[in-house]
């Protein structure tokens, strides 16, 4: 199947000083035939005008609020403009935009509510973030009470009937982990499909303790849920 041929979908990047990176991201994603917004998430350097020049649509916060913001103002965007459904990337490079064929094929040809890329499998990831992912996907996996390989990717399909009936309201890293557990909650179908992932010269926004803080009471407040 090929992305070109299926503008329904909107790739939604949120972007952190990403200058180095969002151009090249920006092409390969329009080389698939797909709009893309980058919400530019109070970037200092020249990540809004180099993402508007490859031809992104740009939202910008006036300062930074956080990974799970930039994917929340996205999301109200995508609904608004009412798409089927989003591809979220991250705005480092780490993902191959020639991958996202495979997300949209698996999503409705299993009428899934949310895909998930699996970088588990093939992924070149450093073996610290290998085994925390291990770990957060294995909290995840018993919370939940179903296999899941890769709790953390930022690689995901997730149509619009779930974006519109699940409240989110992370503004971190941690979002990753409340919308996977609410469209749980909700019976959404999730599914995993491999993807591939470099981690050349990536710089981790991602502070441990804080973040590591916020992921713990997002599960928290699921098992809450289900007492």
């Amino acid at each position: 199947m090929s992305a070109s041929a299926n503008g329904r979908y909107c790739v939604v990047i949120p972007a952190f000083n990403s200058a180095g990176t969002i151009g090249a991201l920006v092409r390969s994603v329009k080389r698939q035939g797909l709009a893309v917004l980058v919400v530019n998430d109070g970037s200092n350097d020249q990540t809004a005008p180099i993402a508007s020049q490859e031809g992104a649509v740009v939202i910008s916060h006036l300062r930074n609020e956080g990974k799970g913001r930039a994917l929340r103002t996205g999301f109200e965007y995508a609904l608004r403009a009412q798409y089927d459904g989003v591809i979220t990337m991250d705005s480092d490079g780490q993902h191959d935009p020639a991958e996202i064929p495979a997300l949209i094929e698996a999503g409705e040809r299993q009428h899934a509510g949310l895909v998930i890329g699996n970088r588990m499998a093939t992924s070149t990831m450093p073996l610290i973030r290998r085994w925390i992912n291990r770990l957060l996907s294995w909290i995840v996996s018993a919370v939940a009470r179903q296999q899941i390989p890769d709790s953390q990717s930022g690689f995901r399909l997730i149509h619009k009937e779930v974006l519109a009936n699940t409240p989110l309201r992370a503004n971190g890293f941690e979002i990753e982990t409340e919308l996977l557990l609410a469209a749980t909650r909700r019976r959404w179908k999730t599914v995993f499909v491999p993807v591939r992932t470099t981690y050349d010269n990536h710089t981790s926004h991602i502070q441990p303790l804080r973040d590591g803080l916020r992921f713990f009471r997002v599960v928290l407040r699921y098992i809450g849920h289900h007492r």
